[in-house]
Order: C-alpha cells, then structure tokens, then sequence
C-alpha cells in the first residue's frame, strides 16, 4: 500500500450499480418474410444461431428469439398469442402491404418497434421515397451480414433505456446524426461492435464472472437521430454524458432538407463545448476545409477507407483505445495506459504540462467514463488543476482516488485470482472454482457487512478491515487427494504423524504454485494458514477449532517461504483425517470422506518485534452472555480479550472478560487480589525465525509463549498495561509506578484509548441481526500501526451460536434446589434431556489442582465405552473443564469428553474459576447442545448433592475419581433464557 493513502478513503464511493442497468430487452422477434428472404438471411444457418454466435463472441448474454412468419396473417396470429418485442419485416410478405401491415400493427400494439429491412438498391429507394413511412421506427439495408441484426436489436435497446440508464449511473452515449439508410446501415453495426469490443476489456476492471458480466451493462449507448430537431434535443439532454457525435452535414431541419444542417449543429456544440470530440461525414469533400475550420474531424463518404477512419476516430477521440497522453508542444506520446491500474500506478511519470493539457480538456474523465468507471469519472470530471497548488497536489488526489475505489471496488465480494491483477488492493480473493468452506464464508461475509453498514466505515481514527485473504477452494483438495491417491492413509487408523508425512510428501496442483507466489509477492508480514472445511462454522455444525491452523514467517528466500506455505497448506489437509477429528466426525454423526477442506491464507495481523511477531490484542465477542453479572442482561453479549495471538484465547488462557455494555465494570478487576489472580501472566507469538517451521502435527510447532516483561520491553504492554503497587495493595494504571505488571486493558476500556467497547457493541448488533440467531465473532487488533495510519480492528472470524428451540413450559425459579441433584443459577443450554444414568465426578476430598493433568486419560478411558454405544453421562469437577493450564481445571480436549451430555464446573470454597465462554472447547460444548452448568454451593451460588452421589455404589472409582449409575434415568431442565438449570433427583432416592 502506498503510504500516502489512507484506506478509510475507500469508504466513500458508492458502488455502481450495474444490475439496475438494461432492465428492458428485446426478447422475442417477430420475423416477417418469404421463405426466400429468410433463405438470404440465413444463408447457411438459421438466423436464431448467427445472433447466439455473435452473441456469444462479444461475451453478452440474453440473445433474443426469432419467430418467422411468410405472411401478414400469420404475423398477427404470433402477436395475439406471443409477447412480442420487436417486428422486423422485409418487403416481399405474403397477403400485405408490408407498410400497411406496420399501420395495423401500430394500431393494435403501439409500443412494439418496427423495423423494415431491405436490400439496398436504387430501385428499393426509389419506392421507399414513395411510401409513407409513419408508422415504421427504423428502415435498414440489409447488407449481408448479419452483424445488421445486432445493431438493430441493440439500438431499439438502448432507445428503451438510455433515460434511465444516464440517470442511474451517468451512462455515456454516442450521438449518430445520419439520414441516409445506406450510410447508418454501414455506420451502427461498426460502432456497436467497436464499443462491444471495448466493453469486452473493461469487464477486466471485474473482479468475478459476474461482476464482469454486470459491467458489460455499462456500455455506452447509440443514439441515432436522422433530422437537425432530433440531434439538438438528444445533444441538450444528454450532452453531459456524451462521448462524442458522428453527424452527416445534409439532412432535414425544419421539415426540409438542409445542406448545411451538419455544419450549424456543429458550431451549436462547439460554442457550448469546443473539447466535444466531433466528426462530420459528407459526400462533398470540398467540406473537409470548413470542417477544419470548426475545428472538428472531417470523413469523405465515398473513400475507400471511410470505415477505417471512423473507427480510428472513434478509438483515439471517444476514449475508445488505450489513453495516450501526449506532449502537448509536439504532440509525441508521452505514456499509455490501458487500465485504471496501470493509469494509477504511471500517474507520478506524466510531465505537468502533459497532464494540465488532458485535464483541462476533460480527457481523463471521459476515457473513464467510456469504461464504465463512473465513479472514479465523476469525481476527476470535476477536478480543477486550478485547485491544487502544484499538479503533485492533483496527482497525489487522483492516485489517492483511484486506489480509494479499487479498494471499495473489492469490498464485500468473493474477486476471481488472477494473477497477472492481483495486488494490495484485493481484500478478498479466491484460488479455484469449487466450494470455499465455511471459515472462508464467514470472512466473505464479514467483508460484506463492513461494506454494507456505514457505520463500521464511520468510526474516527479506526479502520475496520478483514485481513488481506485468498481462499483455495475445494476443488484444490478435491485434485490434490486423488492425483496422491491419499484417500486410503487417510481414511485408515494411520498415527496422526503417518497421515501428516504421506501429506507432505504428495504434489499441490503445479497450477496453484504461480498464485501462491503472487499472493507471497503482495503479503507484507507473516501468513495464517486456516482450515475452511465444507462443515464448519455452518449453522448447525459445531467444528470450531478441530482442525489445525499454521502460521509461517514471511523470509527473504521466496522459495523457502513458497515450500513451507506448500507444507503448512497439506498439514492442514491432512489434520481433517487425524484420529481426532474422525472421534469427532461420529460424535457429530457426520461422515468423514463426505469432508472437504478449503484454506483460508491470510495476512497475519500485527508487527514484527525483533524475532517475534503478533497484533496488539485478539479477542473473542459472542452477542449473548449466558452469565451475565448484573446490571449486566444476557443481550448484552460478551467479550474475552488477550494481549497477542488468539491461541492465547481459544486455548482456554486467563483472559480479561468484560460486557461491551459496561466496559468499565470487570469481576476480574473488583480487587487487587483477584486482578493478580485472574489476569493474564504470558502470552503467543509467532517464531520469525524460519527454521522455527517445520511440517509437524503439531500447529503450534513455531509459536513462542512469552512473558509480560518482553511485552514491556517491546513496547506493546503500554496500551494494555497496570501495575499492581505491593506496598499499597493498589492497582494503577500506566507502567509507570514499581511493582507487578498486570493486563487490565485500562487504556483501552477504562480511557476509551481505542473505542474497543463501541466496536464490539455495534459488531455484534449487526452481526446478530445479519444472521437471525446469536453470533460469536474472532478479531484482533493492531494498535502499534505506522505513524499517520489509524489503529485497524481486524475481523477475523463469525460463526453462530447454535440454539436449541425447545422450551420449558414449567418455572424452575420456583422449585426448591434441595429437591435437586444439581440446581444451577450460570446454566447454559436450553430444552429438557432424558436417558442419562450415569454420573462421573472429581472427588472433593483431597482436591488438588496440581493433580488435574494426571486425570485426562483416566475420562478418556472413562469416555470411549459411552462414545461406542452411543450413550451419555453427566460430568462434574472442579474448575474449568478444557483449559490448557492444568491449574484452572482438567485440561482435556473435547473427544476426551465427548459422550459427556451436562458438564458441571463446580467451585470450592478455596477454589472458583470463572465459566469457560470465548473457547473453541466453550463454542464446541454449546453448539452440541451439551448443557453446561456452574456452581458453587460454598458461597450459595447453586446446590449440589454430593452425598447422594456418594451414597452410590463405584462402576469405577480411584484416589481422584468416582463413576456412578443412578437410580433411574435422570432427567435434565435447562431454562436458556433464565439461565436455570436443573438435574432431578431419580425417582428412587426421592422415596428414600
């Protein structure tokens, strides 16, 4: 990017919209002829296929239908029973007059276009003198090719929308001022394809098929007048979105023919704009010196090369070609541009006088208009050079400009890569045709949302952004598992370290590697490797965090960087076939070769500090808060912050937890004693260090933990930072004061340093209307950006909260917790689960914490005979179940505890840890439908019975743990939207 731009200039375009554009079409004619003529008209084919050929050759879509007709009988049976839009009729039909015919069809269907088409001859226009002619629109010569059709249809069109498609978007016109049928017979099919030819290059400037399709909407329009009246009022009507006017100079004004018509409507345009681009053609060549004289071009109608003229005159003088800026003393070319990127890119080359001559002219605005970049013309069309201090003031605007429409250009759509486009403009781009997964959506989506709500692209002195991304879609997996035939390793109970090898050991599509080297050339910093699988993230499929992600530091030796991208690409392939994720394939009751992956490749967010890299801070906001602490409502949502990577988060770490409602009201913050306790001691970077990657199961491979210390040192604790003061038991803010450091996010939340509780308040709004259902958003932001770019707030993920939609119809708060199991006011899920009967549960005696991770693979042996027969259990222990520090709870992962259906986090008088939300593990648990509850009896926060559980007979039991089997079948309440949970006593104990 370049560093005078600001990206949040990119924000005030308003996009063309191209699909408002053409709305009325030809889409049936009605064909009226002998069986002769329609035999010269087809000549070696029917007329249906040459339009659908030169259709197709000029990339344009909704060819019409023909329907042909030998008589005028049959031609009104067609109009009675068809919606016809056009009538093209020769001369020899059957049973009519064919001007006669063309008065009753008018009669009849007065909005239908009609059209005479005939061979051309002396004779033919010597009885064409003789007719009246009223009720025909348009008569043509038909000259034996059937480019005629498509003139005739394109310019009915353009007649029918030109109004509305000037007005809409400024579309730009060509004016036509010709009497003689023989010369606009010749004239219009040329001029079409010419500008049917120059849209096919400015579909270039789409970044998709489809977007290159719609701009094709945006073509210039033919205008014909054939009478002095007609070219004045089209001239006076359209004249700020003409490109140009072709006039003959004999033809009627005032009812009569004028042998100078031409020359008065010239001086007429050439008063009100003498830089007009304006030619006249006339079979007098001694008019060329009067033409000289006006100032404007001049073509002899009978030359032999009158049609090579015009075309030349058309490319160099209505911006039809390439822009060639010339030296304005000698008329030598100076550069040529052919695109609006390569215009950007040589705009600071161009000589003062060479730019002042083509702005002064209004020449850059109109070669941009020709091309359908509307936007970007109407702002240049009404730059003044007078403005501007210096032209490097105006060419410093025009860049600035140019790239602020390129990038909102790129805003909210899925672009196509191509290579020889792609560069620092490009948000969002895809490798491929196939699917592009669901993580991959989700971004799409959020870049759709930034686009669409002004108030993401409002905010003072912050960026909203997604980071630069290219997807690789399915069908690169789809090529690279058959062609290394790796289906049957994959598929097998291979070791996680066996399917990684035989992945890094195949071949990515040769095609891919010149797009991953491109993509290498525009990345600045480090690149995220991420799964984006077809399942997840989808509305009912849970599969956050499953699959792996890889990040890899951007070296100088590019093709150690392209090998170790190619590696991180097929390790995160093959972490969809890992033992783990087939657990989870089963306990999700999916099939694992039904899987396919796409990847997600991203700018890492953040800035190099000496061998490490990582943003500010990540974070994690879910737009409902299943344990809201009052004032706090449960609509309110929540975030988890953490200085560093996202690993630190998703992971489980010590966060800092805080309602975007009440940013200043933080549990964790409430006394210093829990601000020590409770706050962030470490936290992820990435490795720089390009040995530190090597293809490993392992994600985390090059990522280092660090301590606040080094954060200080680098200067990144100073946003987040406090001290805790220990000899006045007294938190304060800053770093300046001795003592503990702390992340508290004071500067943030407290001061408002960076607007970090409107943001998520105002995402999480849009993202939760945008959906229809409860979000969870990932982001990270860059405080520590170059001097003079604001700080950017990087969306990196969205996915839906998944819901239950059962509801409780009895009211839990009213029934008595000593009637309970287990009675929870923190729970979260939502509906009623019968035919659990087992319950395994730390024991309370001889706690320890220090003992947590010596208990993973007792559950997980405990869990496989209840995920085999497909049954379930409830799960109690204390502390936070799935955190990676073994010290705030059992640090198991997910199919450890798979079969589990209610999972209890219980606290101790001596031992409370705050309710797991903003994990993939938390995010896993709820969209499964796992009921989750918190309690605490010690401080009155819930009941438990224990010694009912203890009064139970062991299926298993050690030093630490107790497996259990009820009574009867237990059954489970949640009430999701009062944050009840209750587990029934079985029936038995309740007699007893």
């Amino acid at each position: 990017m370049k560093s005078h731009f600001d990206i949040r200039q990119s924000n005030y375009f308003t996009e063309t919209q191209f699909s408002h554009l053409m709305q009325r079409r030809i889409h049936k004619v009605l064909l009226i002829c002998s069986g002769y003529d329609a035999f010269m008209l087809e000549e070696d084919g029917r007329i249906d296929e040459q339009i659908f050929n030169e259709y197709v050759s000029l990339n344009l879509r909704y060819p019409p239908q023909f329907i042909h007709v030998g008589s005028a009988e049959e031609a009104f049976n067609v109009l009675k029973e068809q919606k016809i839009d056009l009538v093209i009729t020769m001369l020899s039909i059957g049973g009519m007059d064919p001007f006669e015919m063309a008065k009753k069809v008018k009669e009849r269907y007065e909005f239908i276009p009609i059209v005479v088409l005939t061979p051309f001859s002396r004779e033919v226009s010597v009885r064409m003198r003789r007719q009246d002619t009223s009720a025909i629109d348009y008569i043509f010569c038909w000259l034996g090719n059937a480019d005629i059709m498509l003139a005739i249809i394109k310019l009915i069109e353009d007649e029918m929308n030109v109004q509305h498609d000037v007005e809409e978007v400024g579309v730009q016109c060509v004016l036509l001022v010709e009497d003689s049928i023989r010369f606009y017979s010749s004239y219009l099919p040329l001029i079409y394809r010419l500008i049917l030819t120059q849209a096919k290059k400015f579909m270039d400037e789409g970044l998709n098929e489809h977007q290159k399709m719609m701009r094709m909407r945006g073509r210039p329009k033919i205008l014909l007048a054939r009478t002095y009246e007609e070219a004045l009022e089209l001239y006076q009507k359209y004249n700020d979105n003409l490109l140009g006017i072709i006039s003959d100079v004999s033809f009627e004004k005032e009812g009569v023919k004028d042998t100078e018509a031409g020359i008065k409507f010239a001086k007429v345009v050439k008063r009100a704009n003498p830089y007009m681009p304006f030619i006249l053609q006339s079979s007098n060549k001694s008019l060329g010196e009067v033409a000289k004289d006006l100032r404007v071009g001049f073509l002899y109608k009978h030359s032999s090369s009158l049609l090579r003229k015009l075309k030349e005159f058309i490319n160099t003088y209505m911006a039809f070609g390439d822009f060639i800026f010339i030296d304005p003393v000698t008329g030598q070319e100076v550069c040529r541009v052919s695109n609006l990127k390569e215009l950007q890119e040589k705009l600071f080359q161009i000589p003062d006088e060479t730019l002042f001559y083509h702005f002064k002219r209004d020449h850059v605005s109109k070669w941009l208009n020709a091309r359908a970049l509307f936007a970007v013309a109407e702002v240049v069309k009404y730059l003044k050079v007078e403005d501007f201090a210096d032209l490097e003031e105006t060419k410093k605007f025009l860049f600035d400009t140019i790239a602020s429409f390129r990038y909102s250009k790129a805003r909210g759509i899925i672009a196509k890569f191509y290579r020889e486009k792609f560069d620092e403009y490009l948000t969002f781009t895809r490798i491929g045709d196939g699917t592009i997964g669901g993580k991959a959506r989700g971004l799409a989506f959020l870049n759709m949302l930034i686009k669409k709500h002004q108030s993401l692209n409002t905010l003072t002195d912050v960026l909203v952004t997604i980071p630069r991304t290219v997807v690789l879609s399915t069908d690169v997996f789809d090529e690279f598992m058959e062609v290394n035939k790796l289906y049957p390793i994959a598929l097998s109970e291979a070791s996680d370290d066996e399917i990684m090898k035989a992945f890094v050991a195949g071949q990515l599509p040769e095609r891919i590697h010149g797009d991953l080297l491109k993509f290498m050339s525009i990345i600045q910093g480090p690149i995220a490797i991420r799964s984006s699988s077809v399942l997840e993230d989808s509305h009912y499929q849970p599969f956050a965090g499953i699959y792996s992600t890889y990040m890899i530091p951007k070296g100088e030796d590019q093709t150690v960087v392209l090998n170790q991208l190619c590696d991180a690409i097929k390790c995160v392939y093959a972490s969809a076939f890992y033992q783990s994720s087939k657990r989870y394939m089963e306990a999700t009751m999916n099939v694992i070769d039904e899987e396919r992956m796409g990847i997600v490749l991203q700018e890492v967010v953040g800035q190099r500090h000496g061998d490490v890299f990582y943003p500010t801070f990540s974070g994690v906001g879910r737009s409902v808060n299943f344990y809201p602490i009052a004032p706090e409502k449960a609509e309110d949502g929540i975030v988890n912050v953490a200085m560093g990577l996202g690993k630190h988060i998703v992971e489980g770490g010590m966060t800092l937890r805080f309602s975007p409602k009440y940013p200043q009201k933080i549990l964790q913050l409430s006394s210093p004693d829990l601000a020590v306790r409770e706050t962030q001691k470490s936290f992820y970077a990435l490795d720089l260090n390009a040995d530190s990657f090597t293809a490993s199961v392992n994600d985390a491979v090059n990522i280092k933990k660090l301590n606040l210390k080094v954060a200080e040192e680098q200067g990144t604790l100073r946003w987040l930072g406090s001290v805790y003061d220990y000899n006045t038991h007294m938190i304060r803010d800053g770093l300046m004061a001795k003592g503990l450091r702390l992340v508290t996010f004071a500067n943030v939340l407290k001061y408002d340093s960076f607007p970090l509780a409107d943001i998520m308040r105002t995402v999480l709004e849009i993202g939760q209307k945008e959906m229809n259902q409860p979000v969870e958003i990932e982001f990270a932001v860059d405080l520590q950006t170059p001097h003079g770019q604001p700080p950017v707030f990087y969306l990196l993920q969205i996915r839906p909260i998944v819901d239950s939609k059962e509801t409780i119809e009895e009211n839990l708060e009213e029934m008595n917790p000593n009637d309970a199991l287990i009675y929870s006011n923190s729970a979260l899920g939502n509906g009623v689960i019968n035919g659990v009967e087992d319950v395994i549960y730390i024991k309370k005696e001889g706690f320890n914490p220090a003992n947590n991770s010596k208990l993973v693979p007792v559950f997980e042996k405990l869990n496989a005979p209840f995920h085999d027969n497909n049954k379930s259990y409830i799960l109690i222990g204390p502390g936070r179940w799935g955190s990676q520090d073994p010290w705030l709870g059992v640090p198991v992962k997910w199919t450890q505890i798979s079969a589990a259906r209610v999972i209890v986090e219980m606290g101790l008088e001596d031992y409370r840890v705050d309710p797991s939300q903003g994990t993939h593990f938390f995010q896993n648990l709820t969209s499964l439908r796992v009921a989750y509850f918190t309690v605490t009896p010690s401080i009155g926060d819930g009941y438990f019975n224990i010694d009912y559980l203890n009064s139970l007979d062991a299926v298993y039991e050690d030093e630490y743990i107790r497996h259990v089997k009820l009574h009867s079948e237990g059954t489970i309440k949640v009430d999701g939207q009062k944050g009840i949970g209750v587990v029934m006593l079985p029936k038995k104990a309740e007699v007893d």
